[in-house]
């Protein structure tokens, strides 16, 4: 089994930074693409930042030059860090690996349990 744990959201003031990890662990023999999403209330999830194993970023036009997509292979581990944050960037960030669990096995998509991160006017 893999889990994937969130960890970093909370309540900021507009402007302000945060950083999310997203963890994973478990059965793991290799992370492919690792990403963020979010989904506001009302509205649908949506890609925030994404990141292969390697290769070159790519990240939603209303994040770009504002937030930065990490990762740490040897830690199975990306993170986001958010700067000048605005209100509309308040919902539950979501963590989003592709992870083959054995050598040879086809990759599956896993998703984290969500962090709320709250922007204040």
């Amino acid at each position: 089994q893999v889990q994937l744990v969130e960890s970093g959201g909370g309540l900021v003031q507009a402007g302000g930074s945060l950083r999310l990890s997203c963890a994973a662990s478990g059965s793991i023999f290799s992370i492919y693409f690792m990403g963020w999403y979010r989904q506001a209330p009302g509205k649908e999830r949506e890609l925030v930042a994404v990141i292969p194993k390697g290769g070159s970023t790519n990240y939603a036009d209303f994040v770009k030059g504002r937030f930065t997509i990490s990762r740490d292979n040897a830690k199975n581990t990306v993170y986001l860090q958010m700067n000048s944050l605005k209100p509309e960037d308040t919902a539950v960030y979501y963590c989003n690996a592709h992870i083959s669990p054995l050598a040879g096995w086809s990759a599956n998509i896993y998703w984290g349990q969500g962090t709320q991160v709250t922007v204040s006017s």
